[in-house]
């Protein structure tokens, strides 16, 4: 048995232990892509689509670090100069009436540097915390403004900007805004138009505001074929406001049930996207490959500066995973860099062995587990690569 298909054994084996204790969650859906090894495995459904979580926010820098090197500005640009004032009020800090964002920079919002609050998962002063209102009102549709606004009325923010580390969604809405507003694009416009449509992600989305292309291809092709022939459309567009939602994969809050909830609409420019393995598997390649931003800017991203948690630095929109931060037996390991999403999704890129990696375990309460299948991956790339020397 050659290296690439005892991987497959191994691993194979692993998941279908994993897939039997996670009793109605069923099989994780796993992508390991590794060309120089002679590795393309997969796990559960290959096409289903699922919620990436705060993988998008990985995307959300590409775009970002796309606008630095087109010149539309720096990373340590004031949030102030690029974003009207009443959207940064109450949102940060200061005590300066002339500058409401303190000083915060697109570096200090980039990296959860800037001060501002988390309304996803971040204490709040007054009502009740957003987890909980997507479980009580399940049909509610959050805007970027409502979850700005969110934070602004609910919240206070957390430190000065520069002063500490500390991981914020509303921090990543405010990134999505400067998007919009130096490129007079909507954001999910943009994620299609430099990412998704270039690559051939034809089955992603920004979830509640855009279409996948496989969808669009077959509702114009349906309606082509039902319709006479001077009346049918000749073409349509991937980004629709508030589009209907594609079917996903089913995934878990707590113990709730939510892939079907309005009110997950709550994430866009954290992390609000659908993809399937291949297509995440796609964009990885494609970023590390140089497709897609330079060197020079995936290396910024890259930059290990914070503590996120025990084992995870974290960059600009990106993680570096250190194994031996967890046990130090672990210590040998790669460090692979990309993102996790609470949603216990992975995403990243093991630069060892120039191999991608997928994984969605679909549940806030499988974190631990899609670690441990994280581990088990890299411990058999290693071991592949070493049986094919």
């Amino acid at each position: 048995m050659d290296a690439a298909a005892e991987f497959s054994t191994r691993l194979d084996r692993h998941l279908s232990r994993v897939a039997a204790r996670r009793g109605s969650l069923g099989a994780p859906q796993v992508a390991v892509s590794a060309p120089a090894l002679g590795i393309d495995h997969r796990f559960g459904e290959r096409a289903g689509r699922f919620h990436v979580a705060s993988i998008g926010k990985h995307f959300t820098a590409t775009l970002l670090m796309q606008a630095v090197e087109a010149g539309a500005f720096a990373p340590d640009t004031p949030v102030s100069a690029l974003l009207p004032r009443d959207e940064l009020e109450g949102l940060f800090e200061t005590q300066a009436a002339t500058d409401v964002a303190a000083g915060a920079t697109l570096h200090d919002l980039l990296t959860h540097t800037a001060g501002v609050a988390d309304y996803f998962e971040g204490p709040v002063a007054s009502g009740r915390p957003m987890q909980e209102l997507v479980l009580a009102e399940p049909d509610r549709f959050w805007s970027p403004a409502d979850l700005l606004d969110f934070s602004r009325r609910h919240q206070r923010p957390v430190g000065r900007p520069g002063r500490r580390f500390a991981y914020s969604d509303t921090g990543y809405v405010l990134l999505g805004r400067v998007l919009e507003q130096a490129t007079g694009r909507a954001f999910h416009e943009l994620l299609h138009e430099r990412i998704l449509t270039p690559l051939g992600m034809r089955d992603s989305a920004l979830l509640f505001h855009s279409i996948p292309a496989n969808d669009l291809a077959s509702a114009v092709a349906s309606a082509a074929a039902s319709a006479p022939a001077a009346s049918a459309p000749a073409a349509a567009d991937t980004s629709a406001s508030t589009a209907a939602a594609p079917r996903i994969a089913p995934f878990r809050l707590g113990r709730h049930e939510v892939s079907t909830f309005r009110s997950v609409s709550c994430d866009w420019a954290g992390g609000g996207i659908v993809s399937t393995p291949d297509d995440l598997v796609t964009f990885s390649a494609a970023l590390h490959r140089g497709d897609l931003i330079s060197p020079a800017s995936l290396a910024y991203l890259a930059e290990p500066r914070n503590r996120f948690r025990s084992g995870i630095r974290y960059g600009a929109g990106t993680m570096e995973v250190r194994f031996e931060g967890f046990m130090p037996l672990l210590r040998g390991l790669p460090h692979p860099v990309g993102h996790i999403g609470i949603l216990a999704t992975h995403l990243f890129h093991d630069p060892v062995h120039d191999a991608h990696i997928v994984l969605n375990f679909a549940s806030t309460r499988e974190m631990v587990r899609s670690f441990r299948t994280l581990i088990t991956i890299e411990q058999e790339l290693q071991r592949a690569s070493r049986a094919s020397r």
